[in-house]
């Protein structure tokens, strides 16, 4: 019983934590939009934007980010024997990727909350789409319990990057088709 609570926590907080990953990556595209707005509008937008990135990113991300962490480090001390699971390595090596993808936002909203604007908002689009790919991966491997097939999941998801990419081109074709 109490397995399954721990699990239903962790799930929780993965959810929460990608949610806030998916989110504040948007917040960062309105940003590096609104960096382009003429005054007055620029500095309120932007005074906003920052308010709304710090109080997602502190009080949602970073916390959902630990309790997610501090679960799963439970659950595996409840299962040890998972770590012996070829799928559960490469599950833990895309949970590093992940840890690296967050760390990076973080140096991103620190860049931002000095308005220091160092990409564009179509950087920004294409990057929200990295926790989109690591969230797949994941989810793949912990329901199918399989590593034996990796090359068949990386190949997945080399075509999954790459529809991602494609959309990502028609989208940006249809809103300055539709600004024109």
């Amino acid at each position: 019983m109490e397995y399954n609570y721990i699990k239903a926590l962790h799930l929780i907080f993965v959810v929460t934590w990608f949610a806030g990953l998916f989110y504040i990556v948007r917040l960062f595209v309105y940003h590096a939009e609104a960096k382009l707005k003429p005054q007055p509008e620029q500095d309120i937008l932007i005074k906003q934007y920052q308010l709304m990135q710090y109080r997602l990113w502190y009080i949602i991300t970073w916390p959902s980010a630990v309790l997610a962490s501090i679960f799963a480090f439970y659950l595996l001390y409840l299962n040890p024997f998972w770590l012996e699971q070829s799928w559960m390595h490469v599950k833990l090596a895309f949970v590093l990727l992940l840890y690296i993808y967050h760390l990076k936002c973080h140096q991103i909203f620190k860049q931002l909350q000095k308005n220091e604007v160092k990409y564009s908002s179509n950087f920004f689009r294409i990057w929200n789409e990295g926790a989109t790919i690591i969230l797949f991966a994941i989810v793949f491997l912990v329901i199918l319990k399989n590593a034996i097939n990796w090359i068949f999941g990386v190949i997945g998801i080399f075509v999954f990057s790459i529809l991602i990419m494609l959309g990502f081109k028609l989208y940006k074709r249809i809103r300055e088709k539709n600004n024109d």
